[in-house]
């Protein structure tokens, strides 16, 4: 399965490969609901017009960052609440579980094995010893491929990345794809950027290795060599690895590749053989391949590299991706590096929280047919779809407003906003877990089965027809997305909580806060990489040659007005690595802002607590994104993601936003330049 192109920044547990983590820890909330303005978090002294940000947020940037947090934040406040909801959930489900295959029955037994810590301790490394075993067969080259097949298909991946997706340039159609993968550090330029700050994370990350094959039972100094001979040979796959912003292209990174032409592609790589290993049907002709020259260099790989460097390396994925579901001292051990060195947390968060978050990656839709019973009322869907209608029509005004467009091109532009899909809150058709066997007597064993469940569940859909109502977000999930191949923009139940929205809330505050969401979502589908899909979701050129250099003529100024920006000394903001999610940041808050107008044309709107209208929907917009950061995150953010940190989100938007500087009266001269949408 193809993830989402495109994310906010901020997710309670998106789609998690099985031994990955993510999470966050408990603080006192607010006990009524959290607001969308509050004069709290104000900061009256700095000027809205100099740094928006600071002044809607400038108060609550002196609160701390707990311990197992590398941000808090709205965000964070909102998963606490989901997090209570999904606890009851959970412990209920655990102590009164249900008949054999239902779904208190899976949610309760996986929840149980996953906080029995003392079955966890005794396992030890059992439940992983015969994917061990399947390394330690190895004998030779030829061996390498099968054997990644058979870890591919429980939901192990190394080497390169493998799944279906929908076809790019046929969307009626799944396809088998690859694409560049296989490292244990964020991203391929930590293995060569300069620096000491880099250099340190390298030498952690190699220390983190040795002790992890330490644990295993490797004696010191030859876990040491391990940990040296890993480091090597994932530097050598960085090395052939395109760069993110090389990545962002959607068309450079679409080769479609017949089957039987796949040994030209990379010769010596055993194709058929990988493909016996995880039951790719003989009816499937064509495969996609992100970057083929990745895979040309892997293959060599597969002759130059000893056999043993090749059962190291594999050795080691298994235990990264799966440490999270190991005794104590793994966890622990992992912490201290993906937790601790690269985000700057200092506490582990709580075991039910981490339980909670495999959970939803293994078992999410019935843990989300749970939760949207509890969290998500009709009457709230009803208003949200609502406020979608809405920013549709906004955008389609800004697409007829926009003069630097053909009439040519408007057209297929307006096809596409009318055939664009919005999902709200939960799925129409559950996903059926029915075949998935979850008990109470492995942890490990239980994500082992449902990654494996998700593979073949992903490989069973290749031809068949595209199935349009599949979500590729749990319900309960904090986040957002758009999917170009689909043309789809979809809204869980988990992010339409207050205060980014809240079915009793005025239009402003429920305008404003759900920009950074329905605007920018929309958005996305007009960005830079959207815009080179059509209204049925193919990548296809619907731009007339005039028009698509005048988009990227605007695109470079926001590219430029971003890369201005500093977040930490000597640490600019890169702005090309960006730039989708800043033309959907940028766009999403004028979408939003029509969107409100559109839906308020016919009301008499009061100031409330001081503010006029439409400096509400401004504060709403900011203090929705009101996050505090530790330095190792921020880092790590502007080094390895494809947003900008939280604080440019809103100062940039707002910079060039004539309607926003007359909501707070700001009479100094602003920078103008010609906005894409």
């Amino acid at each position: 399965m193809k993830l989402p192109l495109r994310l906010l920044a901020l997710s309670f547990a998106a789609a998690l490969p099985f031994g990955a983590h993510a999470g966050t820890t408990a603080l006192p909330l607010p006990a009524g609901p959290i607001k969308g303005v509050d004069r709290a978090y104000i900061d009256p002294a700095v000027s809205p017009c100099k740094d928006f940000y600071d002044y809607a947020n400038g108060a609550f940037n002196k609160v701390a960052i707990p311990g197992e947090y590398s941000n808090w934040g709205v965000n964070e406040e909102i998963n606490e609440r989901n997090y209570a909801i999904l606890k009851g959930i959970l412990e209920s489900s655990a102590r009164t579980s249900g008949p054999q295959g239902s779904i208190a029955q899976r949610v309760g037994d996986f929840y149980a094995a996953g906080m029995d810590e003392a079955t966890i301790e005794k396992d030890g490394l059992t439940s992983l010893a015969p994917y061990v075993d399947e390394i330690h067969a190895i004998k030779s080259g030829r061996d390498i491929i099968p054997t990644l097949g058979k870890l591919f298909a429980q939901g192990v991946d190394a080497g390169f990345g493998f799944g279906t997706q929908i076809d790019d340039k046929d969307t009626t159609v799944m396809i088998a794809s690859f694409a560049q993968g296989g490292l244990g550090l964020p991203e391929r330029d930590y293995y060569f950027r300069e620096g000491p700050e880099a250099a340190d994370i390298r030498t952690a990350y190699v220390a983190h290795i040795a002790r992890m094959f330490e644990l295993a039972g490797s004696p010191a100094d030859v876990a040491k060599a391990n940990a040296a001979t890993v480091m090597a040979f994932e530097t050598k796959l960085a090395k052939v690895s395109r760069t993110l912003v090389e990545r962002r292209d959607p068309e450079k990174n679409y080769h479609k590749y017949a089957r039987s032409a796949l040994a030209k592609v990379a010769p010596g790589l055993e194709w058929e053989s990988f493909f016996r290993a995880i039951g790719l049907p003989a009816s499937e002709k064509y495969v996609l391949i992100g970057q083929p020259e990745f895979f040309a260099a892997f293959a060599g790989l597969l002759d130059s590299e000893p056999v043993e460097t090749w059962r190291v390396y594999l050795r080691w994925h298994l235990l990264h991706q799966s440490a999270g579901f190991l005794r104590q001292a793994f966890v622990d051990e992992n912490f201290a590096f993906y937790g601790k060195k690269l985000s700057g947390k200092t506490e582990l968060r709580p075991r039910w929280k981490r339980v909670l978050a495999a959970a939803d990656n293994a078992i999410g839709e019935d843990l989300g047919q749970l939760y949207v019973k509890q969290a998500f009322s009709p009457a709230a869907k009803e208003r949200a779809l609502t406020m979608v209608k809405f920013h549709l029509e906004a955008m389609r005004n800004r697409i007829k407003a926009a003069d630097w467009m053909s009439e040519t091109t408007k057209l297929q532009a307006y096809k596409k906003i009318d055939a664009m899909r919005s999902k709200v809150g939960y799925p129409d058709v559950w996903r059926d877990y029915s075949s998935l066997t979850i008990t109470r007597t492995s942890y490990v064993q239980n994500a082992i089965a449902a990654s494996a469940f998700e593979f073949r569940r992903n490989l069973n859909k290749l031809g068949k027809p595209v199935d349009r109502s599949e979500w590729l977000m749990t319900p309960q999930t904090n986040n957002a997305y758009y999917e170009p191949t689909l043309n789809e923009m979809c809204f869980p139940a988990g992010i339409l909580q207050p205060p980014f929205f809240d079915e009793n809330a005025d239009d402003a505050t429920n305008y404003g806060a759900l920009a950074s969401t329905i605007g920018h979502e929309l958005t996305h589908g007009f960005d830079d990489q959207g815009r080179q899909y059509d209204a049925q979701g193919n990548l296809k050129s619907w731009w007339t040659e005039d028009d698509a250099k005048k988009f990227e003529v605007r695109a470079e100024l926001v590219a430029k007005q971003y890369s201005a920006y500093q977040p930490l000394p000597g640490l600019h903001i890169d702005g090309h690595q960006t730039l989708g999610e800043n033309i959907a940041d940028v766009g999403g808050l004028r979408v939003s802002y029509e969107a409100f107008k559109l839906a308020t044309a016919n009301k008499r709107l009061m100031p409330v607590d001081g503010f006029t209208p439409d400096q509400r929907f401004f504060i709403a917009f900011a203090q929705g994104w009101r996050t505090n950061q530790r330095p190792e995150q921020l880092r790590l953010q502007v080094t390895s993601d494809v947003h900008s940190p939280v604080h440019w989100r809103v100062v940039g938007p707002v910079a060039n936003f004539p309607e926003f500087r007359a909501a707070f009266d700001c009479k100094e001269p602003a920078p103008s330049w010609p906005p894409i949408w």
